[in-house]
């Protein structure tokens, strides 16, 4: 038991070391080489905990995959409101981004250049996970607040997961300067009002 708690232990360790190096080496790819110097073990000690840097990268998209829609689902457990139900799903991706700049890399696509084909469509899985939640939210509208798109359910998902993706890659692409969150809440408020609207009842 001992044994596999160390085990454990090591590959949070090279997670931890991997995402440190995304976040501080902007722009730079990572080696197998360079990231065994900063946890401070051999190449082979790496290997022995992921048979690849591709499966240490899919433990950190893995982990974020499970992070976000773990929480999605206790947003939509808790609000009832589908324009609440998309504000608090954005913020939350928005701000784990802006706490996980090195993930970002990964969202974005920067730290994935030359790697496998299958890393890049965990990451497209990813976004088109969240856009059919939004999509979801959207039409389910209707049936428990009786309100109606302003837009097709799929342009407006779509608009959202946009949204989301542009502000992670602006993050990345200035060198995590300009934070996910910024300007947000007069954005949201543009967002808002293309939404919903009432559903309007006939009169006879």
């Amino acid at each position: 038991m001992a044994q596999a708690e160390d085990k454990l232990s090591r590959r949070d360790q090279i997670l931890q070391a991997l995402v440190h190096m995304l976040e501080t080496q902007p722009g730079a790819r990572i080696t197998t080489a360079n990231l065994a110097k900063e946890v401070g073990v051999s190449e082979a000690a790496l290997y022995r905990h992921f048979p690849s840097k591709a499966k240490m990268f899919e433990g950190l998209i893995s982990f974020i995959e499970e992070t976000i829609f773990s929480r999605i689902n206790l947003i939509l457990q808790d609000i009832d409101s589908a324009e609440a139900r998309c504000q608090h799903t954005l913020m939350l991706v928005l701000t784990f981004a802006e706490r996980n700049p090195g993930m970002c890399r990964l969202l974005s696509g920067d730290a994935l250049s030359g790697e496998t084909e299958r890393l890049r469509q965990r990451i497209q899985q990813f976004f088109e996970r969240l856009e059919t939640q939004f999509r979801q939210i959207i039409r389910e509208a209707e049936l428990r607040e009786d309100k109606l798109p302003q837009h097709t359910a799929s342009a407006l998902a779509n608009l959202l997961t946009a949204v989301v993706e542009g502000k992670i890659r602006q993050f990345v692409r200035t060198e995590f300067a300009l934070k996910p969150t910024a300007y947000w809440d007069e954005q949201w408020l543009v967002l808002q009002s293309q939404l919903l609207r009432t559903k309007q009842i006939p009169t006879n």
